[in-house]
């Protein structure tokens, strides 16, 4: 196999596994009966456009359907009876607050014989931001970017979201009096509803003190309003997220419809095909990228050098969502990280390749979905004297990538399991 064919196989591997999160392809199975009076369907994230299509494309003519769903700016889908709001991610912005605020009144006037159809997906935290009484869209926004640079995963991210936010952690779901059928598209390990999209119609087993421990531990200096909404909260001087076991949930379905396992398993399934044992390594792989990235190297090697513990051609296979904990002033998302401290590791190992992207088609906040990686990649970027190893200690992925022609650039998916990685030892 040339270096042309394992990077064509490595890519179209991506697009098996982007193929099995496709909205317009999962959700129609999912959709529940329209009910005796009108269909609501709201929603936020990054897939909500494309999960709006499909319910459009799938819902009876005659049957009453209107909403309203937030995505990412260029994430957008014409739809008919279902209005798409483009606004701010992963930093929110005031046209998410205003749609958050429109979707929550128009929730709080269904009645018991209508239906909430809710679309949640990846990017959700963002897009449906409703700040807490007290709390400005300033304050949110400076929160968000000093937790989005401390290196905290994202479940403690929407801990901290969930309690500064009138509509996520279960308060959409409280406000409706119809019964509440959510489809999440899941990009957290584990998939916990609670923690997608800081979980809008989900039961929340976090705290206010949860949060302010995080704040702490991940030494972020919350603005004053914040930091005084927590404390009021801790104190009990206002009311806690809806908890597991709240009778407002018995009204409540949340059904998960795309797991980053399921993209992987149909990689899998397609690299089998074409002749390479798969070995998933896990959906759920967390830490700081390029420590991972280390031990998926030391693996690569052992592969290839001994024939174990798999014998080549193999691809393994992993999801799940590291994290970057920014010190430089570079650009670039976790998977470049995470692919530059596989090169470095690696240096140039014969027969080994890789491909590292997020299944939303951005890294971070970059036009990129990832970027791909041969024994070559290190000589080209040398030959156009950028220097590997200072790249990754300033977090600058991205243009060590770009000099060597190794991004990859898919445009929006609009969808969103997590990031997808694969390493072909041939």
């Amino acid at each position: 196999m040339n270096t042309g064919d394992a990077r064509r196989l490595l890519e179209d591997s991506y697009a098996a596994a982007l193929a099995a999160a496709d909205p317009l392809r999962i959700v129609p199975a999912h959709l529940p009966p329209p009910p005796k009076g009108r269909t609501l369907v709201v929603g936020a994230g990054k897939a909500a456009a494309a999960m709006a299509l499909a319910v459009e494309q799938h819902w009876p003519a005659t049957a009453p359907l209107e909403g309203l769903v937030i995505t990412r700016y260029r994430h957008g889908l014409l739809t008919n009876r279902i209005t798409v709001i483009e606004a701010g991610h992963p930093v929110p912005d005031a046209a998410g607050e205003q749609a958050a605020s429109e979707i929550l009144r128009r929730v709080k006037a269904l009645t018991a014989e209508d239906l909430l159809l809710v679309l949640v997906s990846g990017g959700g935290s963002s897009l449906l931001s409703l700040p807490a009484e007290g709390i400005t869209m300033t304050d949110l926004k400076q929160v968000t970017q000093l937790l989005l640079r401390s290196g905290a995963p994202i479940q403690s991210m929407n801990t901290v979201r969930k309690h500064l936010s009138a509509i996520q952690g279960g308060h959409l779901a409280a406000a409706s009096r119809a019964p509440v059928h959510a489809l999440v598209v899941s990009d957290v390990t584990g998939d916990d509803p609670t923690h997608i999209a800081s979980g809008p119609c989900a039961p929340d087993p976090t705290t206010y003190q949860d949060a302010i421990g995080i704040l702490d531990r991940y030494a972020v200096r919350a603005p004053a309003a914040v930091a005084g909404h927590l404390a009021r909260g801790a104190r009990g001087e206002i009311a806690e997220t809806p908890k597991p076991g709240d009778q407002l949930f018995a009204k409540t379905e949340n059904r998960v419809i795309a797991t980053a396992q399921q993209s992987l398993e149909a990689a899998a399934v397609f690299f089998r095909n074409q002749g390479v044992q798969p070995v998933i390594l896990g959906d759920s792989v967390t830490g700081e990228a390029r420590e991972v990235a280390k031990v998926y190297a030391a693996l690569a090697r052992q592969v290839r050098r001994h024939g174990m513990p798999w014998q080549p051609p193999v691809a393994l296979i992993s999801g799940g969502e590291c994290t970057v904990t920014v010190r430089g002033e570079g650009r670039g998302g976790r998977c470049a990280e995470f692919l530059l401290s596989l090169a470095l590791d690696l240096d140039g190992a014969p027969d080994i390749y890789a491909l590292a992207c997020d299944t939303d088609g951005i890294d971070g906040s970059e036009d990129n979905a990832g970027a791909i990686l041969d024994p070559a990649t290190l000589q080209r970027a040398r030959n156009r004297q950028v220097d590997a190893a200072a790249m990754l200690d300033r977090n600058d992925a991205y243009r060590f990538f770009d000099a060597a022609g190794d991004l990859v650039v898919t445009g929006p998916t609009r969808t969103n399991v997590n990031d997808y990685r694969a390493i072909l030892i041939i």
